[in-house]
Protein backbone atom coordinates (compact mmCIF):
# COMPACT_ATOMS: atom_id res chain seq x y z
CA UNK A 1 0.00 0.00 0.00
CA UNK A 2 1.43 3.34 -1.05
CA UNK A 3 2.15 5.87 1.68
CA UNK A 4 0.08 9.04 1.74
CA UNK A 5 1.94 12.17 0.64
CA UNK A 6 2.80 14.57 3.42
CA UNK A 7 1.73 18.22 3.45
CA UNK A 8 3.99 21.15 4.23
CA UNK A 9 3.68 20.53 7.98
CA UNK A 10 4.80 16.93 7.66
CA UNK A 11 1.31 15.52 8.36
CA UNK A 12 -0.85 13.41 6.11
CA UNK A 13 -3.84 15.32 4.72
CA UNK A 14 -7.32 14.29 5.88
CA UNK A 15 -9.07 11.79 3.73
CA UNK A 16 -11.84 13.11 1.49
CA UNK A 17 -14.37 10.92 3.26
CA UNK A 18 -13.61 12.64 6.53
CA UNK A 19 -14.14 16.05 4.94
CA UNK A 20 -17.58 14.93 3.68
CA UNK A 21 -18.59 13.17 6.88
CA UNK A 22 -18.03 16.20 9.10
CA UNK A 23 -20.71 18.45 7.53
CA UNK A 24 -23.14 15.51 7.43
CA UNK A 25 -22.58 14.83 11.12
CA UNK A 26 -23.15 18.50 11.95
CA UNK A 27 -26.37 18.50 9.96
CA UNK A 28 -27.63 15.42 11.77
CA UNK A 29 -26.85 17.00 15.13
CA UNK A 30 -28.69 20.17 14.11
CA UNK A 31 -31.91 18.36 13.16
CA UNK A 32 -33.31 18.19 16.70
CA UNK A 33 -32.64 21.89 17.15
CA UNK A 34 -34.38 22.75 13.88
CA UNK A 35 -37.35 20.56 14.79
CA UNK A 36 -37.60 22.14 18.24
CA UNK A 37 -37.52 25.62 16.72
CA UNK A 38 -40.28 24.65 14.31
CA UNK A 39 -42.57 23.40 17.08
CA UNK A 40 -41.86 26.42 19.28
CA UNK A 41 -43.04 28.97 16.73
CA UNK A 42 -46.07 30.93 17.96
CA UNK A 43 -49.38 29.91 16.39
CA UNK A 44 -50.90 32.38 13.92
CA UNK A 45 -53.20 34.95 15.56
CA UNK A 46 -52.15 33.66 18.98
CA UNK A 47 -54.37 30.59 18.60
CA UNK A 48 -54.29 27.79 21.10
CA UNK A 49 -56.73 24.96 20.40
CA UNK A 50 -56.75 22.13 22.93
CA UNK A 51 -58.71 18.92 22.31
CA UNK A 52 -59.64 17.18 25.57
CA UNK A 53 -61.56 14.18 24.19
CA UNK A 54 -61.75 12.67 20.71
CA UNK A 55 -65.29 11.86 19.56
CA UNK A 56 -65.82 9.96 16.33
CA UNK A 57 -69.59 10.53 16.21
CA UNK A 58 -69.99 13.86 14.38
CA UNK A 59 -73.76 13.73 13.84
CA UNK A 60 -75.48 17.11 14.37
CA UNK A 61 -77.31 15.82 17.45
CA UNK A 62 -74.02 14.77 19.00
CA UNK A 63 -72.24 18.05 18.51
CA UNK A 64 -71.03 19.56 21.78
CA UNK A 65 -72.63 22.50 23.51
CA UNK A 66 -70.68 25.75 23.50
CA UNK A 67 -70.01 28.54 25.95
CA UNK A 68 -67.76 31.60 26.09
CA UNK A 69 -65.86 32.55 29.23
CA UNK A 70 -63.74 35.61 29.92
CA UNK A 71 -60.76 34.02 28.13
CA UNK A 72 -61.89 31.03 26.09
CA UNK A 73 -64.45 29.32 23.93
CA UNK A 74 -65.29 25.93 25.41
CA UNK A 75 -67.09 22.91 23.97
CA UNK A 76 -68.51 20.28 26.29
CA UNK A 77 -70.64 17.16 26.14
CA UNK A 78 -74.33 17.95 26.58
CA UNK A 79 -75.02 14.89 28.73
CA UNK A 80 -71.96 14.48 30.91
CA UNK A 81 -70.64 18.04 30.87
CA UNK A 82 -67.16 16.69 30.09
CA UNK A 83 -64.97 19.14 28.16
CA UNK A 84 -64.38 18.35 24.49
CA UNK A 85 -62.14 21.22 23.38
CA UNK A 86 -60.99 24.70 24.39
CA UNK A 87 -59.98 27.57 22.12
CA UNK A 88 -58.05 30.60 23.36
CA UNK A 89 -56.12 33.44 21.73
CA UNK A 90 -53.18 35.05 23.47
CA UNK A 91 -54.15 38.38 25.00
CA UNK A 92 -57.67 38.31 23.51
CA UNK A 93 -61.08 37.43 24.85
CA UNK A 94 -64.23 36.19 23.12
CA UNK A 95 -66.86 38.94 22.95
CA UNK A 96 -69.73 36.89 21.56
CA UNK A 97 -70.25 33.35 20.32
CA UNK A 98 -72.64 32.00 17.67
CA UNK A 99 -73.19 28.22 17.64
CA UNK A 100 -74.31 26.75 14.32
CA UNK A 101 -74.46 23.26 12.80
CA UNK A 102 -70.82 22.28 12.30
CA UNK A 103 -69.52 25.71 13.27
CA UNK A 104 -68.51 27.77 16.30
CA UNK A 105 -68.32 31.40 15.16
CA UNK A 106 -66.56 33.75 17.59
CA UNK A 107 -66.08 37.51 17.64
CA UNK A 108 -62.93 38.43 19.58
CA UNK A 109 -61.98 41.62 21.40
CA UNK A 110 -59.51 42.66 18.69
CA UNK A 111 -62.24 42.57 16.02
CA UNK A 112 -61.30 39.16 14.60
CA UNK A 113 -64.00 36.65 13.63
CA UNK A 114 -63.08 32.95 13.67
CA UNK A 115 -64.78 29.70 12.71
CA UNK A 116 -63.88 26.55 14.67
CA UNK A 117 -64.89 23.00 13.73
CA UNK A 118 -67.57 22.45 16.33
CA UNK A 119 -67.75 18.65 16.43
CA UNK A 120 -64.16 17.83 17.31
CA UNK A 121 -62.31 21.13 17.65
CA UNK A 122 -59.94 19.82 15.03
CA UNK A 123 -59.14 23.18 13.47
CA UNK A 124 -59.83 26.88 13.29
CA UNK A 125 -61.05 27.01 9.71
CA UNK A 126 -60.56 30.71 9.06
CA UNK A 127 -59.88 34.12 10.61
CA UNK A 128 -61.35 37.37 9.28
CA UNK A 129 -60.54 40.85 10.58
CA UNK A 130 -63.46 43.28 10.88
CA UNK A 131 -62.14 46.79 10.07
CA UNK A 132 -62.51 49.57 12.66
CA UNK A 133 -64.30 47.33 15.15
CA UNK A 134 -61.87 46.80 18.05
CA UNK A 135 -62.35 50.30 19.54
CA UNK A 136 -66.12 50.17 19.05
CA UNK A 137 -66.34 46.80 20.83
CA UNK A 138 -64.92 48.44 23.96
CA UNK A 139 -67.79 50.95 24.12
CA UNK A 140 -71.24 50.50 25.72
CA UNK A 141 -72.79 51.10 22.29
CA UNK A 142 -71.50 47.70 21.16
CA UNK A 143 -73.70 45.97 23.76
CA UNK A 144 -71.15 43.17 24.18
CA UNK A 145 -71.33 42.29 20.48
CA UNK A 146 -75.08 41.63 20.45
CA UNK A 147 -76.32 41.02 16.91
CA UNK A 148 -72.90 41.32 15.26
CA UNK A 149 -72.84 37.68 14.10
CA UNK A 150 -75.92 36.73 12.09
CA UNK A 151 -76.52 33.53 10.08
CA UNK A 152 -78.08 34.32 6.70
CA UNK A 153 -79.20 30.78 5.83
CA UNK A 154 -80.78 28.03 7.98
CA UNK A 155 -77.67 25.85 7.63
CA UNK A 156 -75.35 28.81 8.38
CA UNK A 157 -73.83 28.55 4.92
CA UNK A 158 -73.51 32.34 4.92
CA UNK A 159 -72.62 34.54 7.89
CA UNK A 160 -73.26 38.28 8.21
CA UNK A 161 -70.98 40.40 10.39
CA UNK A 162 -72.84 43.62 11.27
CA UNK A 163 -70.95 46.67 12.56
CA UNK A 164 -71.91 50.37 12.55
CA UNK A 165 -70.07 51.09 9.30
CA UNK A 166 -70.89 48.03 7.20
CA UNK A 167 -72.49 44.62 6.84
CA UNK A 168 -70.13 41.99 5.43
CA UNK A 169 -71.20 38.49 4.40
CA UNK A 170 -68.86 35.50 4.38
CA UNK A 171 -69.26 32.03 2.92
CA UNK A 172 -68.69 29.85 5.95
CA UNK A 173 -67.21 26.89 4.06
CA UNK A 174 -63.99 28.84 3.52
CA UNK A 175 -64.46 32.36 4.92
CA UNK A 176 -64.68 33.91 1.45
CA UNK A 177 -66.04 37.49 1.49
CA UNK A 178 -69.12 37.51 -0.76
CA UNK A 179 -70.56 41.02 -0.41
CA UNK A 180 -70.28 44.23 1.61
CA UNK A 181 -73.04 46.78 2.28
CA UNK A 182 -71.74 50.12 3.65
CA UNK A 183 -74.00 52.27 5.81
CA UNK A 184 -75.41 55.35 4.09
CA UNK A 185 -73.68 58.66 4.67
CA UNK A 186 -74.88 60.13 7.96
CA UNK A 187 -76.26 56.75 9.06
CA UNK A 188 -74.93 53.75 10.95
CA UNK A 189 -76.08 50.20 11.53
CA UNK A 190 -77.10 49.04 15.00
CA UNK A 191 -76.46 45.28 15.19
CA UNK A 192 -78.38 44.84 18.43
CA UNK A 193 -81.50 46.24 16.76
CA UNK A 194 -82.06 43.53 14.19
CA UNK A 195 -84.84 41.03 13.61
CA UNK A 196 -85.44 38.13 11.24
CA UNK A 197 -88.52 37.92 9.04
CA UNK A 198 -88.69 34.78 6.95
CA UNK A 199 -85.52 34.64 4.88
CA UNK A 200 -84.65 38.30 5.49
CA UNK A 201 -82.57 39.98 8.18
CA UNK A 202 -83.81 43.49 9.04
CA UNK A 203 -81.18 45.78 10.55
CA UNK A 204 -81.76 49.24 12.00
CA UNK A 205 -79.82 52.02 10.25
CA UNK A 206 -80.60 55.23 12.19
CA UNK A 207 -79.59 58.44 10.48
CA UNK A 208 -78.85 61.92 11.76
CA UNK A 209 -81.10 64.80 10.84
CA UNK A 210 -84.88 65.18 11.07
CA UNK A 211 -85.38 64.76 7.32
CA UNK A 212 -84.33 61.10 7.28
CA UNK A 213 -87.28 58.94 6.24
CA UNK A 214 -87.99 55.91 8.41
CA UNK A 215 -87.73 53.67 5.36
CA UNK A 216 -84.09 54.69 4.99
CA UNK A 217 -83.42 53.72 8.59
CA UNK A 218 -84.06 50.00 8.11
CA UNK A 219 -82.33 47.71 5.60
CA UNK A 220 -83.24 44.16 4.64
CA UNK A 221 -80.58 41.69 3.56
CA UNK A 222 -80.30 38.00 2.83
CA UNK A 223 -77.46 35.74 1.73
CA UNK A 224 -77.30 37.52 -1.65
CA UNK A 225 -77.07 41.07 -0.29
CA UNK A 226 -79.55 43.92 0.12
CA UNK A 227 -83.12 43.10 -0.80
CA UNK A 228 -84.43 45.68 -3.26
CA UNK A 229 -87.14 45.48 -5.94
CA UNK A 230 -86.05 44.00 -9.25
CA UNK A 231 -82.65 42.78 -8.13
CA UNK A 232 -80.99 39.91 -9.99
CA UNK A 233 -78.45 38.49 -7.52
CA UNK A 234 -75.68 36.16 -8.57
CA UNK A 235 -74.82 32.94 -6.75
CA UNK A 236 -72.58 32.78 -3.73
CA UNK A 237 -70.29 30.12 -5.13
CA UNK A 238 -71.57 27.31 -2.92
CA UNK A 239 -68.66 24.88 -2.55
CA UNK A 240 -70.95 21.98 -1.68
CA UNK A 241 -72.00 19.98 -4.70
CA UNK A 242 -75.59 19.12 -5.52
CA UNK A 243 -76.53 15.45 -6.16
CA UNK A 244 -76.08 16.11 -9.86
CA UNK A 245 -72.54 17.32 -9.32
CA UNK A 246 -73.02 20.95 -10.31
CA UNK A 247 -72.35 23.81 -7.93
CA UNK A 248 -74.08 27.17 -7.68
CA UNK A 249 -72.88 29.93 -10.02
CA UNK A 250 -69.87 31.85 -8.77
CA UNK A 251 -70.27 35.53 -7.94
Amino acid sequence: MAALPLDATGHAPARRGTRIALPVALAVLALPLITAAHHSRPAPYGDRLTVHARVDDARPGREPALRATDRAVQAYDKESGAPRWTYTRAGRRPVTLLPAPGHAFTLWSDGLVTDTARADGGSVRWHRAVPASADWLRTPAARAGAGVLQPLTPDAGMLAVVTPHRIAAYRTADGDLRWVLPAKTGCSFEPARSVRRGGALLVAQPCTGPAAAWTAQVVAVDDYGRIVPGRTPLGNGDLRRSPGGAGSPEN
